[in-house]
């Protein structure tokens, strides 16, 4: 199963768009476990993630969160996306990355 993290200030602007995002792996026929979390928490949870995805708001960790997790596809998603909660385009985006 897939797992992605997102992660924003506080971990509760990003849960409209996991709740969009799961809905459109279910519409896919997925199963992906996706969740929002802190920044502060990134690195406890980033460790079973697959993807991370930031929150334009905390574009200014990306750094920081790929010097975690260099292993791992870290991005700030698309600021439209993120405002528009467009959450079949983000997880389009993470399938591509993935495959």
């Amino acid at each position: 199963m897939m797992n992605i993290l997102l992660v924003c200030s506080a971990g509760m602007s990003t849960s409209l768009l996991v709740t969009r995002m799961e809905k459109a792996a279910k519409d896919k026929g997925l199963e992906i476990k996706i969740e929002a979390h802190p920044v502060a928490e990134a690195e406890v949870y980033g460790k079973e993630a697959d993807m991370i995805l930031l929150g334009p708001q905390v574009r200014f960790q990306l750094q920081n969160i790929r010097s975690l997790f260099p292993e791992k596809p870290v991005e700030v998603i698309d600021t439209r996306d993120y405002g528009m909660m467009n959450g079949e385009k983000v997880l389009n985006h993470v399938l591509e990355v993935l495959d």
